[in-house]
């Protein structure tokens, strides 16, 4: 690929770099900001690094923050990080129980890393970390693991009840069995396309339609009342988006308490 003038010119077609700029899947391409190789790996800092290390530190830091002081009358930062917390405990007590508690710290570190995440990706030039399947593939998988791991150290073998519904006849055992091992092995599978394909296809929308603003602008004076109804929807997908980023990160950790209470409570 050779650079001509403003042009990048591949086999016989000629790409223009605004095409490249309004390319809606350019915005999830992963950078490297700083080269790195070790032992023939490549280790590089990407801005996808950046983003999530960012998304640690900002999560971290407002925490310390706003709980620091523990006022008996909590200001309102304080409040809003109570909030958080009533959140996530109450969603994993109704699921999994008081014994359920122990995971708190995982679940809500799930919770507020993909919710920061999410967030992050809904300012221009930021990077959506959630928006690429191999992230939310290893959440997921952390999420199954503890499943599998603290299932089999509680329960022992009693573990695998969770593939033997109670009540189903013995003739049936054959065909049932199978059909929940299929549905316990597609859950990290759900887990993380949900989350991958909606902030995914979000953020594609959003950036077809401001595109056609921009398209529309150029046009003249017929061009920018038509770019109105454009601009409209690409408003209103932005509050959606915004929505949609709070509740995946709450679809996914409330999906994360009901599989660790089949850890805890296999045979129910």
């Amino acid at each position: 690929m050779i650079n001509i003038v403003g042009q990048y010119r591949l086999g016989e077609q000629t790409i223009d770099e605004a095409d490249l700029a309004n390319d809606p899947i350019s915005q999830f391409e992963i950078s490297k900001l700083l080269p790195l190789e070790i032992a023939g790996y490549d280790i590089s800092f990407t801005n996808s690094a950046l983003f999530m290390v960012a998304t640690v530190g900002l999560s971290a830091g407002f925490l310390m923050l706003t709980t620091s002081g523990r006022g008996l009358i909590p200001t309102r930062m304080q409040s809003i990080s109570e909030m958080l917390y009533e959140f996530v405990a109450g969603m994993l007590r109704d699921s999994a129980g008081s014994e359920g508690m122990k995971f708190f710290p995982l679940v809500f570190s799930l919770f507020i890393f993909i919710l920061v995440a999410n967030m992050f990706g809904m300012f221009p030039y930021f990077f959506t970390v959630t928006s690429h399947v191999i992230v939310t593939v290893m959440l997921a998988m952390l999420v199954i693991s503890t499943v599998i791991i603290y299932g089999i150290w509680r329960n022992g073998l009693g573990f695998f009840k969770l593939f033997v519904p109670s009540g189903i006849p013995l003739a049936v055992m054959p065909l049932i069995i199978p059909i929940e091992i299929l549905s316990f092995i597609s859950r990290p599978i759900s887990l993380s396309i949900r989350l991958f394909a909606n902030m995914l296809a979000g953020h594609i929308t959003l950036k077809v339609f401001a595109g056609f603003i921009v398209m529309l602008s150029g046009a003249g004076i017929g061009g920018v009342l038509a770019s109105i109804l454009p601009l409209a929807l690409t408003v209103a997908l932005t509050g959606l988006e915004f929505l949609v980023a709070f509740l995946q990160a709450y679809v996914f950790a409330m999906l994360t308490c009901m599989y660790l209470n089949d850890a805890i409570h296999p045979s129910h």
